[in-house]
């Protein structure tokens, strides 16, 4: 495939960033400074995947008993210097709660009950999730990926549903049920539309692009969880958003969707974005399988940068093929070929 004049303008602001590097200077810096960190109190990703207890119910947001285990003190990076949840990627917005604000140079240790836990949450994986990417090379040694702050709206709508405005940029969680900004993994699958939307904005205009756009956000979604906190092992990795999830399915194992699902291209397809996606998220968790993480998730988040605004199953599937060829070669454009074949995406 052709280098995309997109992907000329990305490698030459890499070149730029390293040389600032060298230079002795660095983007956070010429971005303002964002250099300050706080600790703060976080799931980590979220209470049934930390417990493997498929029980555990929302409560109206009591912090019962049954969640103290789950809470995790954490280190929040990138920060500005103002006390607040306002950093290099992420601009924390609440107007149902109090807005979060550190006390002695930390954030108090809030727990579900308050609004302002959910807004530690969503600065911090978020955060984490930008730290991911750059751990690929996004930003040094690969074009960097969504390098922009995002707005993030806490408890703004009333139902259980979440949303990315690719227009503002910005995301908003919902409260419905399990507040959304409680499970780490709906935090990182609504920042996957951001990503998807910083290297190809508009993007995910049709049936087809739109699938692309859930399949990806729920496989980041497990990709950065299990960066940050590792594999789970009393809860099925391929399950995404164990915690968030126990409001609306009947179990035993609550999963919102799964990327290990056997979806075959086209008689699988029922016209609905968040079902299809699953025949490209299952694509992309047996590219991992074959790759391991580090490689397929390159290759995966490089291909992005060749997609159009409405790309089809197809397009995008061979935009990833040769990534795999161009990063790594021949035996990794066939694993990859593979995984879409197998699944009637090429």
């Amino acid at each position: 495939m052709r280098i995309s004049t997109l992907r000329k303008i990305l490698v030459a602001a890499v070149t730029a960033a390293v040389a600032l590097a060298l230079l002795g200077g660095s983007p956070a810096t010429a971005a303002g400074g964002f250099g300050n960190t706080a600790a703060g109190t976080v799931f980590f990703p979220n209470p049934v995947t930390q417990t493997g207890d498929e029980s555990l119910v929302d409560a109206k947001d009591a912090d019962l008993p049954a969640f103290a285990s789950s809470y995790k003190r954490v280190t929040l990076t990138n920060l500005d210097s103002s006390g607040t949840l306002t950093g290099q990627w992420v601009r924390v917005k609440s107007n149902t709660g109090t807005a979060a604000r550190t006390v002695g140079g930390s954030f108090p240790d809030w727990h579900r009950n308050v609004d302002q836990f959910e807004q530690v949450m969503g600065y911090y994986w978020v955060t984490q999730a930008h730290h991911y990417l750059e751990s690929l090379g996004f930003g040094s040694t690969l074009p960097a990926v969504n390098n922009r702050q995002i707005e993030l709206r806490i408890d703004q709508f009333g139902g259980d549903n979440s949303f990315f405005k690719g227009n503002k940029a910005n995301i908003t969680f919902g409260k419905g049920g399990v507040d959304d900004a409680e499970d780490a993994e709906v935090i990182v699958h609504e920042y996957g539309h951001s990503v998807q939307d910083g290297q190809v904005p508009g993007f995910g205009t049709n049936l087809e692009s739109g699938s692309i756009g859930e399949g990806f956000s729920d496989y980041l979604s497990v990709a950065v969880t299990d960066f940050v906190a590792g594999v789970p092992t009393l809860t099925p990795e391929a399950c995404v958003a164990d915690w968030d999830s126990v409001s609306y399915t009947r179990g035993p194992v609550h999963c919102l969707r799964r990327l290990d699902g056997t979806k075959h291209y086209p008689e699988d397809v029922v016209g609905e974005v968040h079902a299809d996606g699953e025949i490209w998220s299952s694509a992309l968790y047996a590219i991992r399988g074959a790759l391991g993480a580090t490689k397929a998730d390159r290759i995966i988040v490089d291909a992005q940068f060749d997609f159009a605004v409405d790309t089809s199953f197809r397009a995008a599937a061979q935009a990833t093929v040769a990534a795999a060829q161009r990063l790594y070669g021949t035996g990794a454009a066939g694993a990859v070929s593979k995984a879409f074949s197998d699944r009637g995406l090429l």
